[in-house]
């Protein structure tokens, strides 16, 4: 029998902070709980340990909130005023989307509304059996309580161009699929202009025909008022927080600093070599609603660097199955195999090759909940050691 120093394997536990507000120092107070958390559970701060951190505290300490007035004024700065508007493939969410239609519907003349069929691209139904909402029916209210003329129609990505019809004002709104939509219409709707540049050599260049923004191509500019923004991901992972207001995802730049900070603060304290991550939704599909969780554009929008990459594991299950090997052979078996790149190796088939973030985000998702546990940092413990180990 193979005896260990330890039978405990990952642990994540959830903890506890005060509520946060607009202005909170989240490092600060991220660090207070946690060593709290430590001398309460007698448990010490090691080398390893992962520290998790939801992106909607963050997004709400930073104040990053926008408007639908402000939705409205960036839209009209990119189509003009009451511009026919057609929206591709949205996400069937209430707090996900209905307030970026009011403010896209806010805007335009008339808002025609492509839908992608039955399911979105993340599962969610267009009559939430949860929840009873026929999602065409809302989509339709919205747009007719701002005063514009609804239309709708259902297309796959495919047939998204001839769906379009005469609609020369486009906003891709799926998330994970968005840059390819947008290529491929600005490809299907392009033009032969006279070159206006001189560094390139040929008389003419291809021009989109039609004007294609993306949800992140939405609310990404910084401006002189209190209007939030995200420079990476616009509208894009925004949650609805009040009847007219929506919180935007957070920036990665404010991520990659709070990560940076929380990670040196623990290490001078503990002298421990931690990691830090912000994570939103898991990237996991639940099997009962076929709802694939990640309505965020991204699991972590920022991250520590010892969480890059993807776990290099063995299949202990395998080799065990496979192979008559008495416990010293089976160490020495997986200590062969444990640091081979070979894609070829059976003792690695079926290790799912997924990065580090997704993983410890979708672990931390369904630890910290989306009710009211009040345990917006997960600490996960012993996640990096392995068997041989």
């Amino acid at each position: 029998m193979i005896e260990h120093k330890s039978n405990l394997g990952t642990i994540a536990m959830g903890v506890r902070l005060p509520v946060i507000r607009e202005g909170d120092n989240i490092a600060e107070m991220v660090v207070k709980s946690v060593i709290a958390a430590s001398n309460e559970m007698g448990l010490k701060v090691e080398d390893g340990d992962v520290f998790a951190i939801t992106e909607s505290i963050v997004a709400r300490s930073e104040g990053n909130y926008i408007t639908v007035d402000d939705i409205a004024k960036d839209i009209i700065g990119k189509f003009g005023e009451d511009a026919d508007i057609a929206v591709v493939h949205p996400i069937y969410s209430r707090n996900r989307f209905s307030l970026i239609l009011k403010g896209i519907a806010r805007a335009a003349r008339k808002v025609k509304v492509i839908y992608a069929g039955n399911c979105d691209e993340v599962g969610n139904e267009t009559e939430n059996p949860y929840t009873g909402v026929d999602i065409l029916e809302f989509y339709h209210k919205i747009v007719a309580e701002e005063g514009a003329i609804y239309e709708e129609e259902f297309s796959d990505e495919g047939n998204v161009s001839s769906a379009l019809g005469d609609y020369d004002n486009i906003i891709v709104a799926t998330i994970h699929s968005r840059h390819n939509v947008q290529f491929t219409l600005e490809h299907k709707f392009s033009k032969l202009v006279p070159n206006q540049m001189p560094d390139l050599p040929f008389d003419y260049m291809s021009v989109p025909s039609k004007k294609i923004y993306r949800l992140d191509e939405i609310c990404n500019k910084k401006t002189d008022g209190k209007m939030g923004y995200n420079d990476v991901y616009g509208l894009l992972g925004s949650n609805k927080s009040g009847d007219e207001t929506l919180k935007l995802f957070p920036r990665p730049s404010t991520c990659q600093m709070l990560v940076n900070q929380i990670r040196d603060e623990l290490w001078e304290i503990y002298d421990a070599k931690v990691e830090v991550m912000v994570y939103g939704d898991g990237a996991y599909k639940d099997p009962v609603s076929g709802i694939w969780e990640l309505a965020d554009p991204v699991v972590s929008p920022g991250y520590t660097e010892g969480l890059e990459g993807k776990p290099n594991e063995v299949k202990l299950k395998y080799i065990v199955d496979s192979e008559n090997l008495s416990d010293d052979e089976l160490l020495k078996r997986i200590m062969d195999n444990k640091d081979s790149d070979s894609v070829d190796s059976m003792s690695k088939q079926g290790t799912t090759p997924r990065h580090y973030t997704d993983l410890l985000g979708s672990l931390s998702d369904l630890v910290t909940g989306s009710g009211d546990k009040g345990t917006p940092i997960v600490w996960v413990k012993n996640y990096f050691k392995k068997y041989c180990d």
